[in-house]
């Protein structure tokens, strides 16, 4: 009988993990070729599977209305309240169109040295910065784009400073792309609106002058499926911006906002990111690349990168590290909007680690460079957490069950609203000889019940805060562990349990 992965792990538990564990360490590439049954023989590195928590910052020159994501389309439909608000703080998009935001962003108190830090406290393994956003301006000194950070807004290279400041605090650095929707997605800026006196008088996009920013043929209300539709020249563009930016900047992940685009260009470019960073460690394939199974007339088979879930999570442990890459708020900046709170974050995140996943934190910043006074507090929340329970989180494998309690919603994108935990869920992680258990949430009665240890023998069960000995014993009913009289910490607690058999 074969033996797979996955029942390995499930048969051996601990044990199995450390085993698999070892077994990963050092992957000497392959040397890729641009198809898929080359693409399918990588093998996510260490670094990525140990981190679990990155953060990442959504900034351009979306942040400048402070009105959310997708503003440099939803301007150019009327009715839409980003629509009603550049009309109103601008001008009509027929004359001021997006085009006239950029020179707006300038990020004049940007200090990414400051930002780093309270990322890393937060207990950032790497971290991820977008190099430009479906709106088709580059964050860096772009070789074949001239809409970019060095030539506008800004005038500086964004994703080279981000690079620079990010390792030397110590983080594995990741670029994110959004060109490949771009030219579908920019469609509407070529139309009018419909009634009202400027009726029918073409906005902005259509001014053949800007072609090179809102691009050219592609006038159309919709944007979906991503990348239908798009023709062989914006095809070929993208594959030239975005190894610019592999081949100037050398990322440790890179992530693009949908499956892989474009058929023979986009595998080209898997390749040779790949190629190029193992080429560059001596053999050693060190590279993420992050993308999605989604509808988007792109491409994805199992095997070929890292699996990315917008704003979802899986409801089984997977054998493949994947990512789920989520927000506090809204992509972009958004004055006014409601937060996550840092329970829900690190509830998340303990569920995400348990199911063998990474767990990807956009903290949006305003157009000057600067997160709020409410993110910092997030920050702040996490970093306390993590100070106390991050051995349970870095590092470890899944046990041979995520958890136990409420199972939630089925596995899949946008499904993370949906998600409410109790003192009854609890997660597992398994590191060297330890089993960590997590309960997200306190129970009000002062006892814990594990019904996955049922049966099980167990030497000694510790509170990582504070590292109290618990009482404990064996009930039918699973393990029933005696807590503290007061809680400890907040959000959720982990416990270290030790001679599990």
């Amino acid at each position: 009988m074969k033996i797979t992965r996955r029942d390995f792990v499930a048969l051996a538990g601990a044990a199995g993990m450390a085993a698999l564990a070892k077994a990963d360490v050092g992957h000497t590439a392959p040397v890729f070729t641009p198809d898929m049954e080359s693409l399918t023989k990588y093998r996510t590195p260490d670094w990525f599977r140990d981190a679990k928590l990155g953060m990442w910052a959504c900034w351009g020159p979306e942040a400048v209305p402070e009105m959310g994501d997708w503003y440099a389309r939803n301007l150019y439909i009327q009715g839409h309240e980003q629509y009603e608000h550049h009309l109103k703080t601008y001008g009509h998009p027929s004359k001021k169109g997006y085009k006239d935001l950029v020179p707006l962003w300038k990020g004049e108190n940007w200090d990414p040295n400051r930002l780093m830090s309270l990322y890393k406290k937060a207990g950032a393994k790497y971290f991820c910065a977008i190099a430009q956003h479906h709106d088709n301006i580059d964050c860096w000194n772009s070789k074949h784009h001239s809409w970019n950070s060095v030539n506008m807004g800004p005038k500086k290279d964004i994703i080279g400073t981000w690079r620079d400041v990010a390792r030397k605090h110590g983080l594995r650095f990741g670029v994110t792309e959004h060109l490949g929707a771009s030219w579908n997605w920019y469609g509407v800026s070529k139309l009018s609106d419909a009634t009202g006196p400027l009726a029918g008088v073409p906005y902005d996009g259509a001014n053949p002058a800007y072609d090179e920013l809102y691009h050219t043929g592609n006038a159309q209300p919709k944007c979906e499926p991503w990348y239908r539709n798009a023709p062989e020249s914006f095809q070929v563009e993208w594959l030239n911006r975005i190894k610019d930016l592999v081949d100037s900047y050398d990322p440790d992940l890179l992530y693009s906002d949908g499956s892989l685009p474009f058929g023979k260009y986009g595998r080209e470019l898997l390749a040779h990111f790949y190629n190029q960073n193992a080429k560059g460690r001596n053999g050693n394939l060190e590279a993420v690349y992050n993308c999605k199974k989604a509808e988007d007339g792109g491409q994805f088979t199992d095997g070929m990168c890292v699996r990315d879930m917008e704003r979802g999570v899986f409801d089984v442990i997977r054998q493949d590290p994947w990512q789920t890459d989520t927000c506090v708020g809204d992509w972009y900046y958004k004055r006014d909007i409601v937060y996550k709170t840092p329970t829900t974050v690190i509830q998340m995140l303990i569920d995400i680690v348990s199911k063998n996943g990474n767990l990807l934190l956009n903290l949006p910043l305003r157009a000057d460079g600067t997160l709020d006074a409410k993110e910092e507090a997030i920050l702040a929340s996490l970093a306390q957490w993590i100070a106390v329970n991050g051995e349970a989180i870095y590092g470890t494998r899944p046990w041979k069950v995520y958890g136990e309690g409420s199972q939630g919603p089925s596995g899949a994108m946008f499904n993370e609203g949906k998600l409410t935990y109790s003192s009854e869920d609890i997660r597992f992680t398994v590191k060297g000889g330890s089993l960590f258990a997590f309960a997200l949430a306190w129970p009000a009665s002062g006892k814990l019940l594990i019904r996955s240890l049922a049966g099980a023998s167990v030497q000694s069960v510790n509170l990582l805060h504070g590292g109290d000995s618990l009482k404990f014993k064996r009930t039918p009913d699973g393990l029933e562990i005696q807590l503290p009289s007061q809680q400890r910490g907040d959000h959720a607690f982990a416990l270290r349990i030790l001679g599990v058999a």
